[in-house]
């Protein structure tokens, strides 16, 4: 009974919520969910951000008593998942080129392809990596996106790593700071993670007011 009630509370997991996707799938779930966000193009609805740093919360025990992670186990499954998810990523643009972005129909994926490719000729390439963990969506496309434009393997791979480890690792280290910290820290789980999915908009809602800002001013000096 107790394995049928587990593969029922599996089957009836929603993949958007980040205490249910661990309540089902636990310390392996966020590998797995981390390498589908970074690695897969079809991933890129996935919560990460809420995830890791509602994963580092519940590794203190006081989040929710029915539900408690272990802390070495998840930074490593974050960051293995993290890793691997984007170094696979980009290894697929590599291969498939444009015809990966080229098949789908979501118009939220080829609006954060366009913001990958702005951050990538901005900036260049290692602080464009670093930043694009830190932005949902983009994180997922800018890996292809960098195989695709042939963004040597070791400058991708060097600047990958650093960006996914200061993501993965401090998300959920900042989680579990939070929840060693402050009593019945559950109570303010949704206001938290809503907060940290505002902030992780930010820099796609800093660069489309740029891009309409010059748009303008070159459309007044034209």
């Amino acid at each position: 009974m107790t394995t049928a009630m587990h593969l029922s509370s599996q089957l009836a997991v929603n993949v958007l919520d980040a205490r249910s996707l661990l309540a089902a799938f636990g310390v392996l779930g966020v590998g797995v969910v981390l390498f589908a966000e970074t690695g897969l193009l079809i991933g890129f609805f996935l919560p990460g951000d809420s995830l890791l740093f509602t994963a580092g919360l519940l590794c203190t025990g006081t989040a929710d008593h029915g539900l408690k992670l272990s802390l070495a186990p998840l930074l490593v499954a974050a960051a293995v998942g993290a890793l691997a998810g984007s170094q696979c990523g980009y290894l697929l643009g590599r291969r498939a080129g444009g015809a990966l972005l080229a098949h789908s129909r979501s118009a939220r994926l080829h609006e954060g392809a366009k913001r990958a490719e702005e951050l990538l000729e901005r900036y260049g390439y290692a602080k464009a990596i670093v930043l694009a963990r830190f932005v949902p969506v983009v994180r997922t496309v800018l890996n292809p996106m960098a195989g695709a434009l042939g963004v040597p393997v070791r400058t991708f791979t060097v600047w990958q790593v650093t960006g996914g480890l200061l993501w993965s690792l401090g998300l959920t280290l900042a989680g579990y700071a939070l929840g060693s910290s402050v009593p019945n820290v559950d109570r303010y789980l949704l206001p938290m993670v809503a907060l940290i999915v505002a902030l992780s908009l930010i820099p796609v809602g800093s660069e489309v007011w740029r891009s309409r800002r010059a748009a303008k001013a070159k459309e007044a000096r034209g």
